[in-house]
């Protein structure tokens, strides 16, 4: 497989100690009830480890001419489009896998892979970069020192820079220049008991591709479907255990 967008390839065909050293030498039915989000943290309170917040996509549900997910966040994060690609924000994008052998092309959202052993968490010299207990990867705009280790080092190029300052930002989701940021699984949502938005709006919108719920809980709708179809991770081979699977790939 070969996995083509805007930016170019995603990932490379290094293991994974091959990116990391890379970033090393760089330097400057589809899930949709509350009872599957019933365990969400309260605002204010710990996320449990007892929860692993996870999406499925079905890619045979998801055109190619839909944008609802893209649309959706970034009206949600308020990324705008600045029309220079080189530098805008990409929490989620759209693009085409293709089968070298047979040239078939599968369309599929790309963001964030939530990995359960994160290359961008290992490279983070500053400690900005973490995991949180229900496995939702993030950013600490705090201590981010804009080194681009995580960029580097990420094989879903699911990271942006910030490359200018920003006056207009939704409180949930501050985006300081000289930062990284990438895909949250809009927390503020989630912890409040909602979906994320690119979730809400390729049900609303799109072809409802997107499950989302937690992986730990046996009767969720998510956990239910990676049981009975088959699904399957992006970049497999680098054993990352991700929270994003996709079926019909």
């Amino acid at each position: 497989m070969t996995e083509q967008d805007r930016t170019g390839r995603c990932a490379d065909s290094g293991r994974r100690r091959l990116m990391l050293a890379a970033a090393a030498a760089t330097l400057g039915g589809t899930g949709f009830s509350l009872i599957e989000l019933a365990t969400a943290k309260s605002p204010g309170e710990a996320a449990s480890n007892l929860v692993r917040w996870g999406l499925l996509i079905d890619t045979q549900k998801c055109a190619s001419g839909c944008d609802a997910c893209v649309s959706a966040c970034n009206t949600e994060h308020n990324l705008e489009d600045t029309g220079r690609p080189d530098i805008d924000a990409q929490w989620i994008r759209k693009l085409e896998l293709v089968d070298e052998q047979t040239g078939h092309a599968d369309s599929l959202p790309m963001l964030c892979q939530h990995c359960e052993d994160p290359p961008c968490v290992d490279v983070c010299p500053t400690g900005a970069s973490f995991r949180r207990e229900d496995g939702i990867v993030l950013v600490d705009k705090h201590t981010c020192i804009g080194c681009r280790y995580c960029i580097v080092a990420c094989p879903y190029k699911a990271r942006s820079f910030v490359h200018e300052n920003l006056s207009r930002q939704k409180p949930w989701s501050p985006r300081g220049k000289g930062t990284v940021e990438g895909c949250t699984f809009c927390t503020h949502r989630v912890d409040a008991g909602r979906l994320p938005a690119c979730v809400e709006a390729c049900h609303d919108e799109g072809g409802g591709a997107m499950t989302f719920g937690d992986m730990l809980d046996a009767d969720s709708a998510i956990s239910l479907r990676l049981k009975s179809e088959p699904s399957r991770q992006i970049r497999e081979d680098l054993d990352l255990n991700t929270g994003v699977r996709y079926r019909n790939v």
